[in-house]
C-alpha cells in the first residue's frame, strides 16, 4: 500500500493591497510555495489593488512536507519586483482544518528575509565526558537544497556552531547550494545548548542567514542527534501586520490518500462498468446509483472526475453519461429545474467537456477573445458605470456624450458577439464526435421524458446549458482558467468579457430570462440576442445529428488502452551525458504522453514512432537546480532499463505551473512502484563533478 499526500488550494481574490507603484496601483501576482520551494504561480492582474484570481491547483507532495506559504508581489517592469507580503500556513494548520479544509480571509504577514530559510543539514554529534570537562563533537557532513543567496542562484555556505561560550566555523565551500564539509569541530567547555547555524559567505557586506537548528542540553545527554535536521529560521512571533498590507481569500484542502496496486481495484471498477453496459431494472441498487446518492457536494466534483477518467480509459464516457442523465431525467418533474443543481450527472457532463473538449474550445473562441484582449475597448452599457474619461470618442459640442458611449459599446458588443456566434454555429463538424454523440443522448432522453409541445424548448436548454452556460460562457469570462491566455484580463477588458459571458448565458437559455432581470441596460442588446437564437437551435439541431454509436466506432483507440491519458504534452528533453557545455538546441522538442501504464514520447502527437517507457520503470521523479543547466524549470525522471541501469531523462517544461502539474502526475502514476529510489542528485553531472554538491563520483546519490 503507497500513501500519498494531495493538496488542493486555490488562490480566490485579494483585498485592500498597498499600492507599490506611482499611480496609486499595484500590478499583484501570487507565488506558492511548499517548503520554500516555488510550486505555483499566479497569473498577473495590473492595476488592481483588489485582484481577482480564481486560480485552482492540485498538488501531490511527499508525506514530509511541512508547510505551505502565499506570496504577493507586485510586478515591475523594471528592476525587482516588490514583496506585498505573505501567508504561512503548517501541515498540522491545514490539517487540523475541517474535512471542507480552510476557505476563508487571511491577513497578510511582513516578509522578513532572515525567516526564508530552507533545506536541511546532515549532522552527528556525540557528548564526551572527560576529566578536563564535557567535550562536545560535532560531526558536520553536509547540507541539502539550501536557499540561493547570490545572483548566480547558489550560495556560499559555511557552517557556525555554539556551545556554551564556545564557537567554530567549518570552511566555506562556494557556489553551492548542496555543500560537503565532513567536518569534525570539537569544543570544550560547559554544558548548554547546541545551535548549528549556517550562513552564506559574502565578499562585501555582511553574510546571509541561511538556517539554523538548535538541540537543548537534556537531548544531547539522552539521545545525540544524529541524521538530518531541517533548518529553521531564528525564533520570531510572525506578525499578521493587523490588516494594513490586505488579505487574500484562499480555500486549501489536504488529503491523505492509502492507494493500493491497481489490481485491487478492479472488482469496484467492474462492478461500476456493469451498472453501465447491464444495468438491473431496480437501477436505485447499482453501485453507480448508490455512489450518485453517497456523494456530497463536497467530493461530487472528485467523483465525476475520476468516474469520467476511468470510463473514458475503456472508452465508456458516452455510456456513462448516458446512464447519469437518464437517472437525473427521470427524476426531475418540472423541466425548467433540470440540470440546474450540482448533481452528479452535472459535474460528471461539466469534466467530460473540459477533458475531451478543450481542444475544440480552443479552436472556437480564441482567435476571438485574442482580438478583444489586443484591441482594449472600452464597452459598458450600465449608465451607472459608465465613466467618459475611459472613452477618447468626443461629440460635437466638445464634451463626452453618454449616449454615444452607449451606442458606440453596443456597436462594439454586437460586433464581437457576432463573430463568437459565428465561430460557435460553425463548429459543428469540429467538435468531438464523443462530446455530440453524448450531446445526441441527452437530447434523446429529455424528448422522451418531456414529449408536451408546450416542453418543445427543453430538449434545446438541456443541451446549451452545458455547452453554452458551463463551457463556452465561463470561458468567454476567464479566459485564463480555460488556457485561452496566459494572463487575466486588465479591469477594463475583464468588463467588456463579463457583459460578453452574460449575453452568451442569455443565449444559452434561448432568451427564457431575457426582461426578467433587473439588468434593463441590457434591453438594447436584446433584439441581436433573440436573432441569435434561431441560429443557435438551428446549431443545436445539427450537433446531435450524429449517429452515437457510428461516431463513437470511428474513433481512434487510444494508444494503451484501457489506460486513460493522464497528462500530455510538448516539452523539452535531454538524456543524460556527460559533458561540460550543454547548448540550448540540446534540448529537443518532444510531445509527451503519459498514462497509467507507459510514459512515451515522440517528435509531434500524430506520429507512430515513439520510445515508451513503462510506468512500472520509474525509479524517481524530482526537479532539476536550475544551477544545472542554466535553464528554469526543469526536472529528471530516472528510470531503470532492462538490464538493470539506471537512465536519467532531464526535461524542460515552459513554467513553474506545467513544472509541478507533470511532477505530481508522475508522482502519482508510479506511487505504487516498488525500487524507488531514496534520493537522487538534484544537478547534472557535466565536467567531471556534480552540480549540486560538486562530488565526483558519478554513480553516487
Amino acid at each position: 500500500m503507497a500513501r500519498n499526500i494531495s493538496l488542493n488550494f486555490r488562490v480566490v481574490e485579494g483585498r485592500d493591497l498597498p499600492a507599490k507603484d506611482v499611480s496609486g496601483n499595484s500590478d499583484p501576482y501570487c507565488i506558492v510555495k511548499v517548503d520554500h520551494e516555488v510550486v505555483a504561480r499566479t497569473a498577473t492582474v495590473w492595476r488592481n489593488l483588489n485582484p481577482f484570481w480564481g486560480e485552482e491547483y492540485t498538488l501531490h507532495l511527499p508525506l514530509d512536507f511541512h508547510h505551505l506559504a502565499f506570496y504577493v508581489l507586485d510586478e515591475d517592469t523594471i528592476g525587482h519586483d516588490d514583496i506585498i507580503g505573505k501567508i504561512s500556513l503548517s501541515k498540522e494548520t491545514i490539517a487540523a482544518a475541517s474535512p471542507r479544509g480552510i476557505d476563508s480571509w487571511l491577513n497578510l504577514s511582513h516578509v522578513d528575509p532572515d525567516e526564508e530559510v530552507q533545506g536541511e543539514i546532515h549532522l552527528d554529534v556525540k557528548l564526551l565526558g572527560e576529566a578536563q570537562g564535557p567535550r562536545l563533537r560535532c560531526h558536520i557532513i553536509e547540507a541539502r537544497d539550501l536557499a540561493p543567496r547570490d545572483v548566480s542562484g547558489t550560495s556560499d555556505p559555511f557552517a557556525r556552531v555554539f556551545w556554551g561560550s564556545q564557537s567554530l566555523e567549518t570552511v566555506i565551500i562556494k557556489k553551492t547550494r548542496f555543500p560537503h564539509w565532513n567536518e569534525v569541530l570539537e569544543l570544550h567547555g560547559e554544558e548548554g545548548p547546541l545551535r548549528v547555524e549556517v550562513w552564506d559567505w559574502d565578499m562585501v557586506g555582511k553574510n546571509d542567514f541561511l538556517g539554523m537548528v538548535e538541540f537543548p542540553p537534556d537531548v544531547l545527554l539522552q539521545c545525540p542527534p544524529s541524521g538530518w535536521f531541517r533548518l529553521l529560521p531564528f525564533a520570531s512571533a510572525e506578525d499578521d501586520a493587523g490588516g494594513k498590507l490586505g488579505a487574500l481569500r484562499l480555500k486549501v484542502r489536504l488529503a491523505e490518500e492509502r492507494i493500493l496496486p491497481s489490481v485491487y481495484y478492479q472488482p469496484l471498477i467492474e462492478l461500476l462498468v456493469e451498472s453501465v453496459l447491464s444495468p438491473a431494472q431496480d437501477d436505485a441498487m447499482t453501485p453507480l446509483a448508490l455512489l450518485d446518492e453517497v456523494s456530497s457536494g463536497e467530493s461530487r466534483q472528485d467523483t465525476a472526475t475520476q468516474l469520467v477518467k476511468i470510463f473514458l480509459g475503456r472508452g465508456l464516457a458516452v455510456p456513462l453519461l448516458d446512464y447519469l442523465n437518464l437517472r437525473e431525467v427521470s427524476r426531475t418533474t418540472d423541466p425548467n429545474t433540470l440540470f440546474r443543481s450540482n448533481s452528479l450527472a452535472s459535474k460528471s457532463m461539466e469534466q467530460f467537456m473540459k477533458l475531451v473538449g478543450t481542444p475544440y474550445l480552443h479552436e472556437v473562441l480564441k482567435p476571438c477573445v485574442n482580438r478583444i484582449f489586443e484591441e482594449k475597448k472600452y464597452i459598458e452599457l450600465d449608465p451607472c458605470k459608465i465613466e467618459l474619461t475611459r472613452t477618447r470618442r468626443i461629440s460635437f459640442k466638445g464634451t463626452l456624450s453618454e449616449e454615444h458611449v452607449r451606442e458606440n459599446s453596443l456597436g462594439l458588443l454586437t460586433g464581437y458577439l457576432g463573430e463568437i456566434l459565428e465561430a460557435i454555429t460553425g463548429s459543428v463538424d469540429k467538435c468531438p464526435p464523443a462530446m455530440r454523440a453524448a450531446f445526441r443522448q441527452l437530447h434523446q432522453r429529455v424528448e422522451e421524458r418531456f414529449p408536451e409541445t408546450e416542453h418543445e424548448e427543453v430538449k434545446y436548454v438541456a443541451i446549451s446549458g452545458f455547452l453554452f452556460l458551463r463551457f463556452f460562457a465561463p470561458a468567454i469570462l476567464t479566459p485564463k482558467l480555460f488556457d485561452l491566455r496566459d494572463h487575466h484580463a486588465d479591469p477594463q477588458t475583464g468588463r467588456s468579457l463579463l457583459l460578453l459571458a452574460k449575453a452568451v448565458q442569455s443565449i444559452g437559455n434561448l432568451g427564457q430570462q431575457l426582461g426578467r432581470g433587473k439588468e434593463q441596460w441590457m434591453v438594447p442588446l436584446h433584439p441581436f440576442l433573440l436573432q441569435s437564437i434561431i441560429r443557435v437551435k438551428a446549431f443545436l439541431d445539427k450537433l446531435v445529428d450524429i449517429d452515437a454509436e457510428g461516431a463513437l466506432e470511428a474513433q481512434p483507440r487510444l494508444l494503451f488502452p484501457p489506460s486513460a491519458v493522464i497528462k500530455e504534452g510538448y516539452l523539452h528533453l535531454r538524456k543524460a551525458e556527460a559533458g561540460a557545455l550543454v547548448p540550448r538546441f540540446a534540448f529537443k522538442k518532444r510531445y509527451f504522453c503519459l498514462s497509467s501504464e507507459t510514459f512515451s514520447y515522440s517528435k509531434a502527437p500524430e506520429w507512430q514512432v515513439r520510445t515508451s517507457i513503462p510506468v512500472c520503470r520509474i525509479c524517481a521523479v524530482e526537479r532539476v537546480d536550475e544551477n544545472a543547466f542554466q535553464q528554469p524549470h526543469m526536472m529528471q525522471v530516472i528510470t531503470k532499463t532492462r538490464d538493470g541501469q539506471l537512465d536519467t531523462m532531464y526535461i524542460q517544461c515552459k513554467n513553474v505551473n506545467e513544472l509541478n502539474q507533470w511532477l505530481s502526475a508522475i508522482r502519482k502514476a508510479s506511487v505504487c512502484n516498488e525500487g524507488m529510489l531514496p534520493s537522487c542528485h538534484p544537478g547534472a553531472f557535466r565536467g567531471n563533478r556534480w552540480t549540486c554538491c560538486l562530488q565526483q563520483d558519478r554513480t553516487g546519490l
